[in-house]
């Protein structure tokens, strides 16, 4: 079991998901019921995810968690790019701070289930 708190992408997907509590205090309240709960929720998604996985018992568990985690940061990047379009006064709030954390949390996302993916496959030789 790993300890969720010192790994650099929890820490930085918990940073994400309150950025997007702060971005979404922005929005129309009209988007109370929308955007803003589905980002809310994606945020939330992104580093429970990773946490719970960090709580498996093995690579292939935890490997599990990280993809779901990994669809959670898509869905908000979609999420973010459609509010930018439908509200432009926080385009550049979403492309300068919260798409490139988003985009780093991705790459890491992607390079601990690679690293994962072959510990698994290494265990079954």
């Amino acid at each position: 079991m790993r300890n969720f708190r010192n790994l650099i992408i929890w820490q930085k997907s918990f940073d994400l998901s309150l950025k997007i509590y702060d971005l979404t205090k922005l929005f129309p309240s009209e988007e109370k019921f929308g955007l803003i709960s589905q980002l809310r929720r994606a945020a939330v998604s992104l580093p429970s995810n990773i946490a719970e996985g960090a709580a498996q018992p093995t690579d292939k568990h935890f490997k599990r968690f990280l993809l779901m985690a990994i669809g959670s940061s898509f869905e908000m990047e979609t999420q973010l790019l459609i509010s930018s379009q439908i509200y432009p006064s926080l385009q550049k709030s979403i492309s300068e701070i919260i798409l490139p954390l988003l985009i780093e949390v991705q790459k890491m996302l992607n390079s601990m289930i690679s690293k994962l993916t072959t510990a698994v496959s290494s265990a079954k030789d």
